[in-house]
């Protein structure tokens, strides 16, 4: 639950206002009515051949508008502030890792109109946005593992590192599922959060790395992480572009590699589930499945954060004090 208050940061600088207001008064008032300073010999035909005055509004108008400029640098220097409270309770979450395949398999077309790794981040991160008090990070794989990033709060930063995620980015290849596995439980290991959830993504069988993907899933569960793993792949032959060297870019067929049995193996094992994706909106329902996982009670502590609004006051400021310098250059103004 969140409050919203406003305050003064500077409040004392409003006993200004008195001097300012007193100030604007003599101005406007204090020399009106006086006696002439001397008498002009004619001062009657004077009178008739001047031209016409403005009149005490558009003779007093700059004035007016110098008390309004410092009336506002005043209340700036006051510092209005928006103050919002979120109170101290309970909230829930987890720590969470997203693993994730990036090998060149992975550029596959067969979740039309996306390639699989596009579909694959675009679920990721509707997942990511759902989420609002779990730390979440990301581990990439291909034939070696690579922390993208850690677990965070800080979502924006975490969606920036999910953009730049594509096919090939470990300069390695294969595919290392037991790695990757295994260096997402290396990061949640000193997690405090009593929940802790692997989300591991892959289109293919582990072929490369030097941990075996059932042995990683032990040492998982050891650490009290679940597992859901994810099989990102449809069932026969798909098509992965690739750049030939004198023919320019051409499709290639590759055959469904797939490894459900060990994927199955591997979330049985955590206590968590496997699922398998074979196109786009079946992956987004897997991850909005999982987004419905049991959550964590964590205690929240008490926050204030301040907004100040100083600035609202100075731009109108500006603009008056810019009108005044514009009028006072008229030849209006200059008018005796």
């Amino acid at each position: 639950m969140s409050l919203e208050t406003f305050r003064l940061e500077n409040p004392w600088w409003l006993l200004g206002l008195v001097l300012l207001l007193a100030a604007a008064a003599v101005s406007l008032f204090g020399a009106a009515g006086g006696p002439p300073a001397f008498k002009f010999p004619d001062a009657g035909a004077l009178a008739r051949k001047a031209p016409k005055s403005s009149g005490w509004p558009a003779r007093r108008l700059p004035t007016l508008l110098k008390a309004a400029v410092l009336l506002l640098c005043v209340a700036a220097l006051a510092r209005p502030q928006k103050v919002r409270r979120e109170l101290a309770g309970m909230a829930e979450g987890i720590d969470i890792i997203l693993v994730l395949d990036t090998s060149e398999s992975m550029r596959a077309l067969d979740f039309d109109p996306f390639d699989r790794i596009t579909a694959a981040k675009n679920a990721a991160r509707d997942f990511i946005s759902r989420r609002t008090t779990d730390r979440i990070g990301l581990v990439v794989f291909g034939g070696e593992p690579l922390l993208a990033c850690p677990p965070t709060l800080d979502y924006d930063a975490l969606l920036a590192f999910l953009d730049d995620i594509a096919p090939g980015m470990t300069q390695s290849r294969g595919t290392a599922v037991g790695d990757g596995l295994a260096a997402a439980a290396a990061h949640l290991k000193d997690s405090t959060a009593k929940s802790r959830v692997a989300v591991l993504l892959t289109d293919g069988a582990n072929n490369a790395g030097i941990v075996d993907p059932l042995t990683a899933a032990t040492a998982a569960k050891s650490l009290g992480i679940k597992v859901y793993a994810i099989g990102t792949a449809r069932r026969g032959e798909a098509m992965v572009p690739v750049d030939h060297p004198v023919f320019g870019r051409q499709l290639v067929p590759i055959q469904d590699e797939l490894d459900e049995d060990s994927l199955t193996r591997i979330a049985a094992e955590t206590g968590g589930r496997y699922f398998r994706a074979e196109n786009a909106k079946e992956l987004s329902e897997i991850y909005s499945e999982i987004d419905v996982m049991e959550k964590t009670a964590l205690e929240r502590p008490e926050t204030v954060s301040y907004a100040d609004f100083h600035h609202l006051l100075l731009g109108p400021a500006a603009l008056l004090l810019a009108m005044e310098l514009l009028l006072g250059q008229t030849w209006l103004m200059r008018l005796p």
